[in-house]
């Protein structure tokens, strides 16, 4: 007669995972800190982002509340999200945060060109012509010349923001 608690020897045994207390506060505050993430959000971002109805709703109630609903509505928020696998919700806000850091580093592209294009003159129009074919030259060279003058004599950089201008517009889509 076989004991009741010896399993058969063809059978797997499953292996048992054990979290402690502490790993699972941190994953509980972790998914809680998304959540305020999420809050932060406008609304019209917050649309495009794959969240539940309930947790949708949570969160424009958040919203809406000051001090401690707030505090009580965002725990409700991570208990919510304890629910549902946060790893789309996680990439879509890095998305997000990718695509801002994107445009600033553009916007600093377009800045370096502006500043070369006040220094150097014609040779960075060049340059500038190369990125943009549709760029006025004849405009450029103009404000070029305008934006060293101006620095020269230490007064407002008036033709250096147009020529940023001009760059951003031409840029248009890319930003």
């Amino acid at each position: 007669m076989a004991r009741k608690n010896q399993k058969a020897p063809w059978e797997e045994e499953e292996e048992i995972i054990w979290v402690s207390k502490t790993e699972m506060k941190n994953d509980m505050t972790a998914l809680q800190k998304l959540g305020e993430e999420l809050v932060a959000l406008k609304p019209a971002v917050l649309e495009k982002f794959p969240l539940p109805d309930d947790l949708y709703t949570a969160i424009k109630d958040a919203q809406r509340f000051n001090k401690e609903a707030r505090r009580r509505q965002l725990q409700y928020i991570g208990k919510l999200m304890r629910n549902i696998d946060p790893e789309p919700i996680q990439a879509a806000l890095d998305k997000l945060r990718n695509k801002h850091s994107q445009a600033t580093a553009a916007l600093h592209k377009l800045e370096a060109l502006r500043d070369r294009i006040v220094e150097e003159g014609d040779t960075a129009v060049e340059d500038a012509l190369e990125l943009y074919p549709e760029a006025d030259r004849q405009r450029l060279r103009q404000l070029s010349r305008q934006a060293a003058k101006e620095k020269q004599g230490s007064k407002p950089p008036k033709a250096a923001r147009e020529i940023f201008q001009i760059l951003k517009d031409l840029a248009g889509e890319e930003l």
